[in-house]
């Protein structure tokens, strides 16, 4: 990559000088347009959503037959929606500023097998893998009851092949789960901000775990040269996938039903703001771009991310996408929010979402632990701290974001408008780290 020249973006950009001192910023996309228009761009459309959607049922008897907690959903991999009025309540005490609407907290914490967003789009991927092998060997057929994969004959014909990936932590929980659920080899590079308690978990699984001193770029980067070295092996590309994407954005069509299930519209005059906690992107992208897909101008998506690791919000504001780091600007992605601490954006997500993200903003790791100890004083829901980076969103929308509202024309739709705080993850936190993180917290508030 070229040296970025840190003078010349200060002058064209002055909201750098924020991000560089690690202050809180709040950003508004210039370039945001109309749905319609920036749609027809997109390498990606609903038919392939709706593709990884048909692909999820196909394997849900399989799920419920080898990850028993999913037999309540019929092996659907879901979370609960909840209303958080407490947490509301809290919120607009401690930072004096009225939330106008409903405050809901999407749980993708409680997720089951990975207890994190990352259940959605790792496991997804690994499992398209698995049914493209399958396919090409034909030792399975779209007709077949897909619980046949929890056999020795395919734990047999996978073993022959390997998966690997990079990751801080979540990702690699769930592709390690479920790869070696399957049968395959798997080896997951881990960051040097990776917990313990998750390369434990993922050694206990018969997962190969390697670590490294450096940060998520490098375990990326040793993970796809395992892969060219190994024609049986298969990279899970947390930067660039399609698969992964495609896996997040079937959130959407879920979202939505829970949302009528609880009698809650979402149109012109009833509007949705969701707040995504944003890494390397995969992610938030992927389910914003699904909920874009379904509720178009009438959803307005925010990233939230860490202080010391803006990766995407610099990347989207300079429009360099995966061509700038923060350590380019000298932040040093160092952050309690490990699923977040990222240094390099996806430029797939960047140029996907660069027409239709709302805006994002950072957060310091402070407000995240002294957040996480509030939810579970005032609505005992436990998050891991990345997860509570949307959770500020609401608040700094009011108090920062009054030119987007006024631009859209919202100021008088907000009091029928609902707030989704995406819980990316925490229900897995071994329960002595989850009182470290609490006590942390209570010492913030």
């Amino acid at each position: 990559m070229e040296k970025i020249n840190i003078q010349t973006y200060k002058k064209m950009y002055p909201m750098l000088e924020q991000l560089i001192n690690l202050d809180e910023y709040f950003w508004l996309n210039p370039k945001l347009v109309e749905f319609q228009s920036a749609i027809k761009n997109s390498p990606l459309t609903q038919d392939d959503v709706k593709d990884a959607d048909e692909r999820l049922k196909r394997f849900a008897p399989y799920i419920s037959k080898v990850f028993p907690e999913t037999q309540v959903t019929n092996g659907m991999i879901e979370s609960p929606l909840v209303q958080i009025p407490s947490m509301k309540q809290s919120l607009e005490k401690n930072y004096h500023q009225s939330i106008s609407g409903e405050l809901l907290l999407k749980c993708d914490s409680h997720l089951p097998i990975s207890g994190s967003i990352k259940a959605r789009g790792g496991i997804y991927e690994i499992l398209k893998h698995a049914e493209d092998l399958a396919f090409e060997h034909e030792l399975l057929t779209r007709e077949d009851d897909y619980s046949i994969l929890a056999s020795d004959k395919f734990k047999e014909f996978y073993s022959q092949y390997s998966i690997a990936v990079g990751s801080t932590g979540n990702l690699g929980l769930s592709i390690g789960i479920i790869s070696a659920k399957l049968g395959f080899r798997v080896t997951v590079h881990m960051s040097a901000d990776a917990k313990q308690w998750k390369k434990d978990l993922l050694r206990s699984k018969n997962v190969h775990v390697v670590e490294y001193e450096a940060d998520y770029s490098k375990a990326v980067e040793e993970g796809r040269k395992q892969a060219e070295a190994d024609p049986t092996c298969y990279f899970v590309d947390d930067e660039n996938s399609h698969d992964l994407f495609l896996g997040y954005a079937v959130a959407a069509s879920r979202l939505k039903k829970q949302l009528e299930e609880m009698d809650i519209t979402v149109d012109e005059n009833n509007p949705l703001f969701v707040y995504l906690p944003c890494g390397v992107g995969g992610g938030p992208g992927g389910v914003a771009f699904g909920l874009k897909l379904l509720f178009e101008d009438n959803v307005h998506c925010f990233f939230a991310e860490p202080t010391h690791s803006p990766c995407m919000l610099l990347g989207l504001m300079t429009g360099l996408n995966e061509k700038v780091s923060v350590q380019d600007f000298g932040i040093d992605n160092i952050t309690a929010a490990d699923g977040l601490a990222v240094g390099r954006p996806s430029g797939f997500v960047g140029k996907v979402m660069g027409p239709l993200l709302s805006g994002s903003y950072t957060i310091s790791d402070e407000k995240l632990y002294s957040m996480l100890a509030d939810l579970a004083d005032t609505e005992n829901i436990y998050l891991e701290p990345s997860a509570l980076a949307g959770m500020i969103g609401p608040i700094k929308l009011f108090k920062e974001g009054s030119k987007y509202l006024l631009k859209n024309n919202l100021l008088a739709k907000m009091e029928n408008s609902t707030h989704i705080i995406w819980g990316t993850g925490g229900s897995m936190v071994p329960e002595k780290m989850m009182k470290e993180y609490y006590q942390k917290g209570s010492l913030f508030k």
